[in-house]
C-alpha cells in the first residue's frame, strides 16, 4: 500500500502554476521549443516507440479519401498529415498530391519549422498549408473541414472545452473530429508498471536523451492531469457532437476518441 501511495499523482509546482490562460501557452510553448528538434525521441520515450503504430492505425481509423479536406491540430511537425498522404497516396494510386487539402495549425513556430523541413525532405511539398494559430481560436472559416484530427496535443491547451467548440466550428456538418491521447489504464497491475515508468523512468531518461527533465517530468503530469476516456467523451458530447466514441489501444495507455458534427435540424424543422 506504501507502494502505490508513493506512485499515486500529485502534481508539481510548474503544473500548478499554469492556472491562467496566458501564463499556460507561454510555459507550454516554451517546453515544445525546447523539445522540438527531437520531438520523435520525446514520443519514443513517453510511449515505448508505440506511438507511431497508434498513429498508423489513427489514420487507419479515420479512412480518408481524396476528398478529404483534413485539418490537423497541435501537428507541426506533421505526424498525422504525412500519413493521411502516405494512405492517399497507397489507397488511390491515381492521386495528385497537388489536389489533396490538409492543413496543419500549430500555436508553436519551431514545431512547424520541424514539418515543413520535414515535408520537402519526404518530397510532399507542397502539398502542405501551415498555419501558425492557437486551437482555443483558430484563424480559419466556419464549415470548412471534412476532418479534424489532434495527436498527443489536445491535454496541452490551456482550454480544452473551448477547443473542441472550435472544432466543432470549423468542421462541415457531417465531419468528423478523431482525437488521439494517452488516457487511462485500467488493469492495476499495468497501471502500476505504467505509472512508476512514467514517474520513475521517463523523467530520467529526458535527462539523459534530451537533457531536459524538467519538459519530460511537464509530460508525464499532463497526461496524469488529462480526463479518463469517459469524462473526455462526454466534454466532447457537451461541445455539440454526436456519436461520440472511443477506442483502447495498449489497454488504455492510449485513446482514440471519434465523434461527428451533425447538422442542426431544429431551424430546418421550424422553416
Amino acid at each position: 500500500m506504501r507502494a502505490l501511495q508513493r506512485l499515486r499523482w500529485c502534481p508539481s509546482r510548474q503544473m500548478m502554476s499554469r492556472n491562467s490562460s496566458s501564463s499556460n501557452v507561454r510555459f507550454v510553448q516554451d517546453i515544445f521549443t525546447r523539445v522540438s528538434n527531437k520531438y520523435d525521441v520525446m514520443n519514443d520515450v513517453m510511449s515505448g516507440g508505440i506511438h507511431r503504430l497508434w498513429k498508423d492505425l489513427f489514420v487507419q481509423r479515420l479512412a480518408p479519401t481524396s476528398e478529404t479536406r483534413l485539418l490537423d491540430v497541435a501537428g507541426g511537425t506533421g505526424d498525422i498529415s504525412f500519413r493521411f498522404l502516405r494512405y492517399l497516396l497507397a489507397a488511390e494510386r491515381e492521386i495528385s498530391l497537388s489536389n489533396v487539402k490538409v492543413s496543419v495549425c500549430d500555436l508553436n513556430p519551431d514545431m512547424l519549422a520541424v514539418g515543413r523541413r520535414r515535408e520537402i525532405e519526404q518530397g510532399y511539398a507542397p502539398a502542405i498549408k501551415w498555419i501558425e494559430g492557437n486551437a482555443e481560436s483558430l484563424p480559419l472559416d466556419d464549415n470548412s473541414f471534412d476532418a479534424y484530427t489532434i495527436a498527443f496535443g489536445i491535454r496541452n491547451v490551456s482550454n480544452i472545452p473551448k477547443a473542441l467548440r472550435e472544432a466543432y466550428r470549423v468542421l462541415v456538418p457531417g465531419g468528423r473530429f478523431m482525437c488521439l491521447e494517452f488516457s487511462r489504464v485500467k488493469n492495476p497491475l499495468l497501471q502500476r508498471l505504467y505509472t512508476t515508468y512514467s514517474f520513475e523512468i521517463i523523467p530520467i531518461l529526458g535527462e539523459i536523451i534530451a537533457e531536459d527533465k524538467a519538459a519530460y517530468r511537464y509530460l508525464v503530469d499532463s497526461i496524469a492531469a488529462f480526463p479518463d476516456q469517459d469524462t473526455f467523451a462526454e466534454m466532447i458530447r457537451e461541445a455539440g457532437f454526436k456519436a461520440v466514441n472511443w477506442e483502447n489501444l495498449s489497454g488504455g495507455i492510449a485513446a482514440i476518441h471519434s465523434a461527428y458534427k451533425f447538422a442542426d435540424t431544429s431551424q430546418t424543422a421550424q422553416s
